[in-house]
């Protein structure tokens, strides 16, 4: 039996982890930045001694894209120092370490699905951080730790692209969604399951990187299109250019993410996009 400490766990992962829990058996301790600073090298050390810990699962993370463009040291504070502080003492206390990456670490020029070993060049500070702490990671090496690369997580808890999509269909005719954006959307439950499944299956001398995200490819126009379709909501999706819809920091314009490593070491059977999609829609009673 593990002693699990769940960070970010008030988030979509987080919330999936929590509900998926239960039917895993371990001691877990669902953390959140009020519960537990993981910046603060002291607390983290007297909350892991205290409580025995012996596996994290870090899914704390700053995940406001645009903001983080202002916001760089508190971006980098969570995305990367603070992923240094749980590598550091996952190392010095033999603690397994599963950290939550993104594919924003790539800069969207590629011509085929990336694998875990395609050079990285974030676009954004979102994704510097992000790689930032990896790299953190890697350096300090804890035994038996992995990170996954993930992409478009959704869910039914929290803010997403999903619950905007349904906000928004009910009360607009039409909406302008990016076409010209390419990757596949993840259900947060169908990644929380993976990492709860594939966790005593671990075992490796050095980080390992690994993607996840569901099977297909698609736009955000597309995603958009079947969100509409699915919840039968009769609004129109215009598909437009992301040189119409300028932000502060710059998107990959594709970064579907390669799946066979995960898929072939640890036996992982990963769901298609719009079946996941029809689960969540029928948690969040938009779908019968």
């Amino acid at each position: 039996m593990k002693n699990i400490l769940i960070t970010g766990s008030n988030g979509q992962l987080g919330l999936e982890l929590k509900k998926l829990s239960f039917n895993y058996e371990n001691n877990y301790f669902f953390t959140c930045k009020y519960k537990l600073d993981i910046t603060k090298e002291e607390e983290l050390i007297s909350f892991i001694e205290k409580n025995n810990i012996n596996t994290i699962i870090n899914c704390a993370a700053y995940t406001a894209v645009d903001k983080a463009e202002e916001n760089k040291n508190l971006a980098n504070n969570i995305n990367n120092k603070a992923v240094k502080n749980l590598a550091q003492i996952s190392k010095e206390k033999n603690i397994q370490l599963i950290h939550i990456s993104t594919d924003y670490v790539f800069d969207g020029k590629n011509y085929k699905p990336y694998n875990e070993e395609d050079s990285t060049n974030p676009q954004n500070i979102y994704g510097k951080t992000k790689l930032d702490g990896e790299k953190s990671m890697i350096d300090i090496n804890p035994l038996n730790s992995i990170i996954i690369r993930t992409s478009w997580i959704y869910s039914s808890y929290g803010n997403n692209f999903l619950k905007t999509m349904i906000s928004l269909g009910k009360q607009k005719e039409e909406l302008n969604i990016i076409f010209d954006q390419i990757g596949t959307p993840t259900y947060a439950g169908d990644l929380a399951k993976t990492i709860l499944e594939i966790l005593p299956k671990i075992k490796n001398k050095k980080v390992e990187i690994y993607n996840y995200s569901n099977e297909g490819v698609l736009s955000w126009y597309d995603f958009a299109k079947e969100i509409m379709k699915m919840a039968k909501l009769s609004c129109k999706i215009n598909p437009i250019e992301t040189k119409h819809y300028p932000t502060p920091a710059k998107r990959p314009h594709y970064s579907l993410l390669n799946k066979l490593k995960i898929k072939n070491q640890f036996n992982v059977t990963i769901p298609f996009w719009k079946d996941s999609l029809d689960i969540c829609l029928k948690e969040l009673g938009e779908r019968k």
